[in-house]
This record gives structure tokens, sequence and C-alpha cells, in this order.
């Protein structure tokens, strides 16, 4: 049923052009560099520390590594990390 449900999304998304971040409910990252990373629609944050940050999402965790991370802004709908950033996984 899942699945229906969201093929259904996906097909209005496409005919309508709407952003799929948005319809889906999917995270949306935006990397700038290696020096900040941009999370939008994602569910909660795990794990912070200075070289990793895990944060919730309706794809699996988005796990981010690195040195000197910093969490610059922390909303119900965005998180803005600084730093090194390494490495950025989906753990499914």
């Amino acid at each position: 049923m899942k699945n229906r449900m969201d093929n259904l999304k996906y097909n209005i998304s496409e005919a309508l052009e709407l952003p799929k971040d948005v319809v889906l409910d999917l995270p949306k990252l935006v990397m700038i560099g290696d020096i900040q990373l941009n999370i939008t629609n994602h569910k909660g944050i795990i794990e912070y520390t200075q070289e990793t940050l895990r944060v919730n999402s309706n794809v699996g965790i988005i796990k981010v590594s690195g040195n000197n991370l910093e969490l610059k802004t922390i909303l119900s709908e965005e998180i803005i990390v600084a730093g090194h950033i390494e490495k950025v996984e989906i753990i499914g």
C-alpha cells in the first residue's frame, strides 16, 4: 500500500513539476564545498560530536563525518553544520 502511494505521489510531482523532496517527504542535502552542509526535512539529531553528526530522516540515517563540526542552525525543518566535512553517508 505504501509503495503504491509513493508511486502516486511521485507521478503527481512529475506531472505538476513539484519538488520531490516536499511531496515525497525526502531529505534535501546541500553541500557547499567541504565546509558546510544544509540538511532540510530531517527527523531529528541522533548523535553530535565534533567528528560525527547523525541525523534521522525518512530514507535512513544521514551520517556526516569530519573535523571541527559545529551546528550553526537547528530548526524543525533544517540543520546547518559547518566545519571540515570529509564524508556524508545515508545508512538505510
